[in-house]
């Protein structure tokens, strides 16, 4: 009773994601895990948990406080045949293994002219909205958009969550995989037991609408839902899902059908990803927008510490606002 009782109120992303982990290393023996507490605690959300105890030391390796060496590693692990998948505990550490990533791991395939590739996944937990310490809540993912030869992905619920991360483990290049800290245990979703994909470079219509084209990725998701439930305006919400390579033709025909568009991230606003959204959107479709295209961010200034939080991450009544704005033009 007790199991089907979880089944109908499903999963969370953090379960979600260890079983879509759990189930690439039954299916294949080269791929291998490793980062900082990533064994026998766990890892630091316990996304990892029990994986060593089914796998052993040498599949799920607890490594020192040192992400270049990381990420370093996993290139050659991945140049040698294995499927490494490397765990950075915080998207703030990230920098750290920043060379390897963009003058190694990411333009292995190019330097080599196609004799290797670097299947290698790093996944780590991103954004803000826990009142974490300093570098613990960072959302750089344009910094990362712009590495030819990487690709970025960033979950919003458990299902896909578990179905990009399969791909991701699956694709033959390297791949960012940034998961959203504050919906890790927000969100429960009925998620199939077997194995299933989604594609990346796809963006998903959560909600078709005909007012205004909203885009969002990650923890906005689940607050671009919340807004569509309290207002009567008909939004059209896209969850972007990859962030590089970019799915243009979901966005573009969206807007020409709205001629309208909100760009939702709780990144710094100065060349973070909506910029490049709303160039794209100015380049394809300007002659269909009647309203200029309205970013609802984060501010430039680092992410501030917990007390401070809520009012920097874009919350409901900021993106009211900026659908109005959008539509009032």
């Amino acid at each position: 009773m007790a199991e089907k009782k979880n089944e109908k109120k499903g999963i969370v992303m953090v379960e979600a994601l260890n079983q879509a982990l759990m189930q690439e290393m039954t299916r294949d023996n080269n791929v291998i895990i490793l980062g900082e507490d990533v064994g026998k605690d766990g890892g630091v959300f316990r996304v990892t948990d029990k994986l060593i105890e089914k796998f052993g030391e040498e599949r799920v390796i607890d490594t020192p406080l040192a992400e270049s060496t990381i990420v370093g590693a996993s290139i050659g692990l991945a140049i040698s045949g294995y499927k490494p998948i490397a765990e950075i505990q915080f998207s703030g550490f990230i920098p750290s293994a920043f060379d390897q990533m963009i003058n190694h791991l990411s333009r292995m395939r190019w330097r080599s002219r196609g004799r290797y590739s670097c299947a290698v996944v790093i996944r780590s937990p991103n954004g803000g909205g826990v009142k974490a310490l300093e570098h613990h809540s960072e959302s750089l993912e344009a910094v990362y958009a712009h590495i030819p030869g990487l690709k970025v992905v960033i979950p919003s619920t458990p299902y896909n969550a578990k179905g990009l991360l399969i791909s991701a483990i699956r694709d033959p290049d390297p791949v960012l995989f940034l998961e959203p800290i504050k919906v890790y245990r927000a969100i429960r979703e009925i998620v199939p037991e077997e194995p299933y994909t989604i594609p990346l470079g796809k963006a998903r219509i959560i909600k078709e609408g005909t007012h205004v084209t909203i885009i969002g990725w990650g923890a906005m998701i689940k607050t671009l839902i919340d807004v569509q439930n309290s207002i009567d305006i008909d939004l059209e919400i896209i969850d972007l899902q990859t962030i590089s390579p970019l799915d243009t033709e979901t966005i573009i025909n969206s807007v020409k059908k709205t001629k309208r568009c909100v760009i939702v991230h709780e990144a710094a606003r100065s060349c973070g990803f909506g910029a490049e959204l709303a160039a794209q959107v100015y380049e394809n479709a300007i002659l269909h927008l009647k309203a200029p295209v309205v970013r609802v961010t984060g501010f430039d200034t680092t992410m501030p510490l917990g007390k401070l939080e809520k009012y920097y991450i874009p919350d409901a009544n900021r993106i009211i606002e900026g659908i109005k704005e959008v539509l009032k033009f």
